[in-house]
């Protein structure tokens, strides 16, 4: 599933190209992708057709596009294979294009905004724009104290300026499972999945099952810290890229699966002190550590 980094370098490549864009036409060609949408296809055509969209925004693994007005906004989640392309005006349909947006470029330029999946875990969806709790913006990519009602539950990531450490670190000393556990729970924290706690936690020295509240407070700094080392080396690679399921807006890789360190690596020597990486079974899916670098203390 694309997390952070891969959601960020679509939301950039997109906000050119959607900021202050009038939408012509929508065609829905498969309904799967409209699950998180409280409505149907033609609902869903009818209520964006005509619309401004504002920018790209993004919280964690969501991205939306705020409508003019700001009551509501236009929001989209990857799931497993989404991807969101930015296309040639009647460019042919691809593959696995399940909704188009035609849209108008306030510098006159016409062109396409294309979602596809091959899984069609992913979706879009109409949702009404909620203020923000603590009065800051509700996402990256726009300065409005707003998000979408689906969003409103999910927390903010270690990269967001209004992200609070002492906050996290407390919630932390409440829980008793894993600390790999807590690290994939957007409703602590938002954007990380497998890949990139795997790879935090091997960058703090940390074994993924140890209980969050054993954690020192400077073991919980060393690890915020890390995950945000390894977020920007991410993104700055443009995301992780396997089987081409994620792809930016143009269609193109990214590149960090090259510095992987720990993910999907198992019986290869550590990068650190030579001990083969271990995959172990971890919440329906695996983690990858060092039992040498990452004992469980």
């Amino acid at each position: 599933m694309p997390e952070l980094p891969e959601v960020e370098v679509v939301r950039r490549g997109l906000a050119p190209a959607v900021s202050g864009a009038r939408v012509v036409a929508v065609t829905v060609h498969d309904e799967r992708a409209l699950t998180r949408h409280h409505g149907s296809a033609a609902d869903f055509e009818a209520a964006l057709t005509g619309k401004t969209l504002l920018s790209a925004v993004r919280r964690g693994k969501f991205l939306w596009m705020p409508l003019a007005g700001r009551t509501q906004a236009l929001i989209g989640h990857l799931g497993m294979s989404g991807q969101i392309l930015v296309r040639e005006s009647g460019a042919p349909a691809l593959r696995f294009e399940r909704i188009r947006l035609d849209l108008e470029h306030p510098t006159g330029q016409e062109l396409a905004v294309v979602f596809a999946d091959q899984r069609t875990f992913g979706s879009l969806a109409i949702d009404a724009l909620l203020p923000t709790p603590d009065g800051a913006p509700g996402g990256f990519g726009d300065s409005a104290a707003a998000v979408p009602g689906q969003v409103a539950h999910i927390a903010r990531d270690v990269l967001d300026p209004a992200f609070d450490d002492d906050a996290f670190r407390a919630a932390l000393s409440r829980k008793d499972s894993a600390v790999k556990r807590v690290l994939l729970d957007q409703g602590v924290v938002s954007g990380i999945g497998n890949i990139y706690a795997d790879e935090s936690l091997w960058a703090a020295r940390i074994h993924p099952t140890t209980p969050a509240r054993a954690l020192a407070t400077r073991a919980v700094h060393r690890l915020l810290a890390e995950v945000r080392a390894v977020l920007t080396r991410s993104l700055a690679e443009g995301g992780t890229t396997f089987d081409m399921q994620y792809v930016n807006v143009n269609g193109q890789a990214g590149y960090f699966s090259r510095q992987l360190r720990v993910y999907g690596l198992a019986g290869r020597p550590c990068g650190r002190c030579g001990t083969p990486i271990v995959r172990e079974k971890f919440m329906n899916r695996s983690s990858h550590f060092c039992p040498r670098c990452q004992r469980k203390r």
